[in-house]
């Protein structure tokens, strides 16, 4: 086709022709979803809510009758129930809150967090603050309030080999520069909880350290060492105590009926009540272990009172929920967007399942009788505050995670 104005070069009327524009409507929206982040994953939010649901009823099942019958409680069968629901009333808020606050904020606190945790371990032996009970000082007494030290501590572990791998995960392949200054810091709070006297949650710190070391991609040979070296620890602590109450509660463990109303009594009991609950349970709150039978009902061993009640399908559905909540909170560490996060994540989870595991465990004697509380359901305000804090952070990594299939 001929030029019709052969003084301007078609190409240059094509260049100064006006141009087609972008719809503009599609273009922003989509901007503004690549800068919007995801929403939480309402599924652990829904179900940590569940479990603390669960709790506070179990609680009060669990606790009234003793509570009722305790001059310690002044003869309160609400008591526990009371300090259940207060603990949740604050947990909801410090959850509500820790989903708010960028999780990457929290990096530049893992060494202050670390310092913290020491020193509040450390405060249980000062005269006045720390808290004694059954032989053992594990509990500071701030202002009319109970603290166990060593649940905060757990997470603070958590913090520290989150943010201390996040900056250089290359050393983490290291013993020397990557492995040892974790061992170095776990160790000491480890250290200091086995000296309360609380090997089992020393055990519990043990084995988060190892979780973490592999989640972050420590060297196999270096925890196979480590894993040895700490099972040879525990069992040195166990033989070398044989007039102690950790030797007894080995052999307790080993055959609980040798001495079924001293040693082993606490273990018969919470196997007398799995056992009366058969396949469907007795019923809810005809539980007959929580007379004055099995002590710590409504904490250690609460989960002896769910198999009594709701027999083998309710403590089935019970474990089910937390394998939801666990199974959620390994999908949100594997698709965060950054190590710290994910480090973070896996950290948070890995508590919460050791505590599950070690839990029902010693319950139907699968390992010797300990003091570790069933995550959200034992009785305990500090503990269920603590978790449920921990929970708002994990929900607050969740939305900075990759969308999956």
């Amino acid at each position: 086709m001929a030029n019709p104005n052969p003084r301007v070069p078609a190409r240059s009327r094509a260049a100064s022709a006006p141009q087609a524009q972008p719809r503009q409507g599609g273009g922003k929206r989509a901007a503004d979803r690549a800068g919007r982040k995801k929403s939480y994953d309402y599924s652990i939010l829904f179900v940590t809510l569940l479990l603390v649901c669960i709790g506070i009823v179990l609680v009060y099942d669990a606790s009234y009758y003793a509570a009722s019958q305790s001059k310690l409680y002044n003869y309160d069968g609400m008591f526990f129930f009371k300090k259940q629901m207060f603990g949740a009333a604050v947990g909801l808020g410090l959850m509500l809150l820790t989903m708010r606050i960028p999780y990457k904020k929290l990096e530049k606190f893992k060494t202050v967090g670390i310092l913290g945790a020491i020193g509040l371990l450390a405060c249980v032996w000062v005269p006045g603050l720390g808290t004694e009970a059954n032989g053992a000082t594990r509990w500071l007494n701030i202002a009319g309030i109970s603290i166990q030290p060593a649940e905060l501590a757990k997470f603070a572990l958590v913090l520290y080999i989150a943010g201390f791998v996040a900056k250089d995960r290359k050393r983490i392949r290291s013993f020397k520069n990557g492995v040892l200054p974790i061992l170095l810091v776990g160790g000491v709070i480890a250290g200091m909880v086995f000296l309360q006297p609380n090997l089992s949650t020393a055990a519990s710190i043990g084995f988060l350290m190892l979780a973490m070391l592999f989640v972050a991609g420590a060297n196999l040979g270096h925890l196979a060492v480590i894993l040895t070296g700490a099972v040879g620890a525990m069992v040195a602590a166990v033989l070398l105590d044989k007039d102690g109450y950790r030797f007894k509660r080995y052999t307790a463990f080993l055959d609980p009926w040798a001495d079924a109303s001293d040693t082993g009594y606490q273990l018969v009991q919470s196997l007398y009540a799995l056992g009366s609950g058969g396949l469907f349970g007795m019923g809810f709150g005809n539980s007959r272990q929580k007379y004055l039978y099995l002590p710590y009902r409504e904490s250690d061993f609460i989960f002896s009172i769910v198999g009594e009640e709701f027999g083998l399908v309710g403590s089935i559905l019970l474990l089910g929920i937390f394998i939801f909540l666990i199974w959620r909170g390994i999908r949100v560490a594997l698709t965060c967007k950054d190590l710290f996060g994910s480090l973070l994540a896996a950290g948070i989870t890995a508590v919460i399942a050791i505590q599950v595991i070690i839990n029902v465990a010693v319950v139907t004697g699968s390992m010797p009788p300990t003091g570790v509380p069933l995550p959200f359901i034992s009785a305990g305000g500090t503990s269920l505050m603590i978790f449920m804090a921990a929970i708002g952070i994990l929900l607050n990594i969740s939305r900075s995670t990759r969308s999956t299939p």
